[in-house]
């Protein structure tokens, strides 16, 4: 490792929210890039960093810096560089040589100690002394505190985001409780808190620790889909985790739920623990619910005149009408759920693929057309929201856009409630403006969107939820189309018939019957159904990329790009993190053409394919004109949103994908966390998505990960093609193993809970 000392000449990049700069340093006369993560950094001040010297293909030698130090400047040249540089607001070059020429190498020392001698100098005044002290108070407490959490092994990206949210408070939650970080600061998890706590010394069975952990664990639950945990499973994680005697933790429980943080309730004898945030999530979605559930009633087809009001003969006169005017014939499940639409204020549709919800929900919407009402469209997704536009001809957004989200701006501030949380614009006081409300994809939405949904519909809109509940459940925590249909409180109707049309294609025959437990025909007859029996990863590797670069292309009439490979894991031979790398090699090869940026293990070059793993609801993207023009810009990349990597710029540290409608938004090499390559992405996370073609490598894995839950989520993600690579028998266990991942939910019973109260 390399050390050197030197001035900052200039800044040429500095992200504060994380710290990462590029700055030219002055050492031995000679200007030297350094590149980093630097806590606080000035024109002029003069620092030791410790590094490695390494090579730039475009920008030449670099320090790469680990470490870095500031150095009090000791020679009055350097002093005034430092003052005169803007570090400190109020003092240019000018009144610099001023102030150093008064008290030579004694100024700090007099700034900080005797700010009030400042005022002997002309041009200050005792105030703005005593502002300029208070300046060097501020930059020398900062610099304490990076170097005091430096101790302890923090970064300077998370001593920045520390210091900001308590200021000078850190030293004492440092010492008494610093398990509050994991809670305050994004970026500080529970094992990082404990690792910290270890080197203050805070004992394994304090009451902070065996807090945090109880928190800890609900958080990893609500991960795997939870919005509760048993009470003996949360005791029995938690205790393994801190390896603490189990009645310890149970002593916490009671604790934290009277500070409000949990909350404990009884189903018969079992005990339940909500982290607080979700079971008052289920319970005010219930709540909504309630207030918008308007009874229906069935209606006979036949005698519907004879035997129904008059607004149900209006229904089935109209709806008469539609069908002649589209050229079509309803089934009788599907006028029931028109008319359900009409005279419910929530309702639910469902059905596998080929069953006839697309010509369902067109066939509402324009009953609701034309009756004058206004009608909005919504989906989970960016690509659900594509396909809802194409299948019905309406404009339909993301659930996320139809709220309006507002992305949140970090404070700098060391007051917390000064920064602005990210929230969505349309809430209880700015309902959305509509009578109808049709929402597809269900069974992506998880509770805490649900509920911000919720917030934003009036009472007397009718809300119209559609989804295939045998698809795989959201990536977030809940199972809210499950619970709704489990209630037994809404009506919801179930498209069962396959029609002729949709009978034509293997991939919807195979997947009703995968959904049924059956056999599915692997003998190659099918036009779009293909199974590739393959023993041997490294010949499934080549099949694969002959298929996405040679075979499906002409043959689906799309691009290599738009052919998805889904697998059932991110581990193994066949899981997404290799896959991603060997098709990455095939499909984008290295280019003198093409900039690449390598992130950890992980290398990007422009061209790739890649896919957000988390919602950001503060990043910033916009739609460019041919022109480079902005014509629209908004908020909020979300999980699940796959682009182009368009741009890699090694100046500015930033990379630049393409979403879908040609959003651009740029990435700070620092935030590179968020997306991953996605030639290959889990079958999960292909959830309201639809391709033309897919490609499933399957040989083998966990048995609870391989189920028919999963095998019909991914055939039904393919519209033109499937094609299977791997092992026969694999399959087979597939469709006959039932079980499913065992979510702990409860929307359903708030929902009964609330309706029992209502009714007595």
């Amino acid at each position: 490792m390399d050390t050197v000392t030197g001035y900052v000449d200039h800044i040429i990049y500095h992200n504060k929210e994380n710290g990462y700069a590029v700055i030219a340093l002055v050492t031995e006369g000679e200007e030297l890039v350094c590149v980093g993560s630097f806590q606080t950094i000035e024109s002029g001040e003069t620092l030791k960093l410790e590094g490695n010297f390494v090579e730039h293909p475009l920008y030449g030698m670099q320090l790469k810096v680990e470490r870095m130090q500031t150095v009090q400047p000791d020679d009055e040249d350097s002093i005034v560089r430092y003052l005169g540089s803007g570090a400190i607001k109020g003092i240019g070059e000018s009144l610099a040589s001023r102030i150093v020429k008064k008290f030579g190498k004694e100024t700090f020392r007099i700034m900080e100690e005797e700010p009030e001698r400042l005022a002997e100098i002309k041009g200050i005044s005792e105030r703005k002394a005593r502002e300029i002290a208070e300046q060097m108070l501020e930059k020398k407490g900062m610099r304490e505190a990076y170097v005091f959490l430096q101790k302890y092994g923090i970064s300077n990206t998370l001593a920045v985001k520390i210091f900001h949210r308590y200021g000078m408070e850190l030293y004492g939650i440092m010492k008494e409780n610093p398990y509050r970080l994991a809670e305050d600061i994004d970026g500080i998890g529970f094992k990082k808190a404990d690792e910290i706590a270890a080197r203050v010394g805070i004992h394994t069975d304090s009451d902070f620790r065996v807090r945090s952990g109880i928190l800890y664990v609900l958080l990893q639950a609500s991960a795997e889909g939870h919005t509760y945990l048993p009470a003996e499973i949360l005791l029995k994680r938690t205790a393994d985790l801190l390896a603490v005697k189990e009645d310890v933790i149970e002593v916490q429980l009671s604790n934290l739920a009277m500070d409000k943080k949990l909350v404990i309730k009884m189903a018969g004898t079992a005990k339940r623990v909500y982290a607080s945030s979700y079971y008052y999530a289920e319970l005010n979605c219930a709540r909504m619910l309630h207030d918008l559930n308007v009874a229906a009633a069935d209606i006979d087809w036949d005698n519907a005149e004879a035997q129904n009001g008059a607004e149900d003969v209006k229904v089935v006169r109209l709806l008469r009408d539609l069908e002649k005017e589209q050229g079509i014939i309803l089934d009788e499940l599907q006028k029931k759920a028109v008319l359900q639409s009409v005279r419910s204020g929530v309702m639910i549709l469902s059905g596998g693929p080929g069953t006839g919800k697309t010509t369902t929900i067109n066939t509402i919407i324009r009953y609701f057309e034309a009756e004058g009402m206004d009608i909005l469209l919504g989906a989970p997704t960016g690509r659900a929201a594509k396909r809802m536009t194409e299948a019905t001809g309406y404009e339909a957004r993301t659930i996320h856009r139809l709220l309006e989200i507002n992305g949140a701006v970090e404070s700098t501030s060391t007051k917390p409630e000064e920064g602005k949380k990210a929230q969505f614009e349309r809430n209880e006081d700015n309902p959305l403006e509509a009578d109808v409300i049709i929402i597809d994809e269900m069974s992506m939405v998880d509770v805490h969107l649900f509920k911000s949904l919720l917030s934003a519909v009036s009472v007397g809109t009718r809300l119209i939820m559609v989804g295939d509940v045998d698809q795989l459940p959201s990536v977030g925590p809940g199972q809210v189309l499950q619970d709704l249909i489990d209630s037994q409180v809404f009506p919801v109707v179930i498209l069962k018939r396959i029609f002729r049309q949709a009978g034509e294609s293997d991939i919807i025959v195979n997947a009703h019957k995968i959904n049924r437990g059956e056999e599915i025909g692997l003998n190659n007859k099918s036009r779009d159904f293909f199974f590739l029996e393959r023993k041997d990863v490294n010949v499934i590797y080549k099949h694969m990329i002959q298929l996405i670069r040679e075979k499906l292309p002409p043959y689906v009439k799309a691009e290599p790009y738009d052919i998805q490979v889904l697998t059932p894991m991110r581990k193994g031979n066949l899981g997404v993190e290799v896959l991603n790398g060997i098709l990455q090699q095939y499909l984008n090869p290295p280019d003198a053409k093409k900039k690449e940026h390598r992130s950890g293990e992980r290398l990007f070059r422009e061209g790739d394919k890649v896919m957000q793993i988390k919602n950001n609801y503060q990043i910033p993207w916009e739609i460019l004109s041919n022109y480079g023009i902005p014509i629209d810009k908004g908020m909020g990349i979300f999980n699940g949103d796959m682009g182009i990597i368009k741009k890699i710029d090694e100046a500015g540290q930033m990379l630049t994908v393409e979403y879908d409608e040609h959003r651009q938004a740029e990435y700070t090499f620092s935030g590179l966390d968020e997306i991953e390559l996605a030639y290959a992405v889990t079958i999960h996370k292909s959830q309201g998505s639809e391709y033309p073609a897919v490609i499933l490598p399957i040989m083998n894995g966990p048995r609870p990960l391989l189920n028919r839950n999963l095998l019909y989520t991914a055939v039904t993600r393919a519209k033109k093609c499937v094609t299977i690579l791997g092992s026969r028998e694999t399959i087979h266990e597939m469709i006959q193993n039932e079980k499913q991942h065992r979510r702990y939910t409860s929307l359903c019973d708030r929902i009964r809970e609330i309706e029992r109260m209502e009714g007595e």
